[in-house]
């Protein structure tokens, strides 16, 4: 007699729970901000946020938010240095000494803390 499959593999057909990726990160951080003007700290978050997935060594727009998923060459899991470095970058461009709320560093930060426990 066979058994039923497993449950996890009956919800993992229905979502997709590998790790966050930076292309999802972006789309979160532009659903996030919505229309809120992107400051020169959001631009350098949002640019380091793409050097990072970017190994083909092509020049980036800076412009990756909304759709970043079908814009950025390659995507590729966020790691706790992926968030470290796009906070520094838009911390530097920063008057605050901390992440703008929803936005960029803020929403890899919290994506890495999540695939640091899957």
């Amino acid at each position: 007699m066979s058994q039923p499959p497993p449950m996890n593999s009956q919800i993992d057909k229905y979502f997709d729970l590998g790790p966050i990726t930076i292309g999802e990160v972006l789309e979160t951080a532009a659903v996030s901000v919505r229309d809120e003007p992107v400051e020169s700290s959001d631009a350098s978050a949002i640019q380091e946020a793409e050097r990072r997935c970017n190994t083909t060594g092509d020049e980036m727009q800076g412009d990756v938010l909304a759709d970043a998923l079908s814009k950025l060459p390659q995507d590729k899991a966020v790691t706790s240095e992926d968030a470290e470095a796009v906070k520094v970058a838009e911390l530097r461009g920063r008057s605050q000494a901390t992440a703008r709320p929803g936005g960029v560093a803020d929403t890899i930060t919290k994506a890495a803390k999540v695939n640091m426990h899957d």
